[in-house]
């Protein structure tokens, strides 16, 4: 039998566990079903389904162009399973590459990359258990107006720092997307935080033709 490559591997298991997140996930619905014995009004599902599932696609054929250059396959696989790739597995794989002097796409940033949203889960998935578990006894702290300026900068703090690290390698390409997103957020009042699924792809896209026409024109 021949034996795979490392990245031949990574799309086995990949695939394998991807298809049996989704199983589970499909799964208690089902579940609820059959143990309550009901069943969902097709009708109204479909209705639903209709308006909201064609701008999930979408998102979700976007974010695949967009985000797996820069997680990687491994990283992609599992930052897809496991969520919130924006907002926490992103940035981590970013910075963990950059720390490294890698690139996503090289064997090393592969594993590099992998690491790092794994170990971003693993985190994630210990912090959720102590909030679940310290809740009560937290909450007055938590909910105290004193620290409710600092947690509403935690976000803007960590891109903040990122941002730093990447618009100074080449302030023109980053020039692009911040403008961009400035206009569409000041003069369009409809686009809020819910949005960013959907404005991090377009952002990504734009940068990625501004840059090639800079590069066209020799001004990179």
């Amino acid at each position: 039998m021949k034996k795979l490559s490392y990245i031949d591997s990574v799309h086995r298991d990949g695939r394998i566990w991807n298809l049996s997140v989704m199983v589970l996930l499909m799964a208690f619905p089902v579940a609820v079903c059959v143990l309550f014995g009901v069943m969902p009004d097709w009708s109204s599902l479909a209705v639903g389904l209709i308006a909201t599932a064609p701008m999930y696609w979408a998102v979700g054929a976007i974010e695949t162009v967009t985000f797996v250059p820069m997680l990687g396959a491994g990283g992609s696989y599992l930052g897809f399973v496991t969520g919130n790739i924006s907002n926490l597995k992103l940035p981590c794989a970013l910075n963990a590459l950059e720390q490294n002097d890698v690139s996503a796409n090289s064997e090393e940033g592969e594993v590099v990359s992998t690491v790092a949203i794994a170990v971003s889960s693993i985190v994630t998935t210990v912090i959720i258990i102590l909030g679940v578990i310290l809740i009560v006894p937290l909450t007055p702290v938590l909910q105290a107006p004193a620290l409710q300026p600092a947690f509403d900068q935690i976000l803007p703090a960590l891109f903040g720092g990122l941002g730093v690290a990447f618009v100074s390698k080449n302030w023109k390409v980053a020039l692009a997307p911040i403008l961009l997103m400035l206009i569409l957020f000041v003069f369009v009042p409809a686009l809020n935080a819910g949005t960013v699924g959907i404005m991090v792809p377009v952002s990504a896209l734009f940068t990625i033709a501004v840059a090639r026409i800079l590069y066209k024109k020799g001004l990179l």
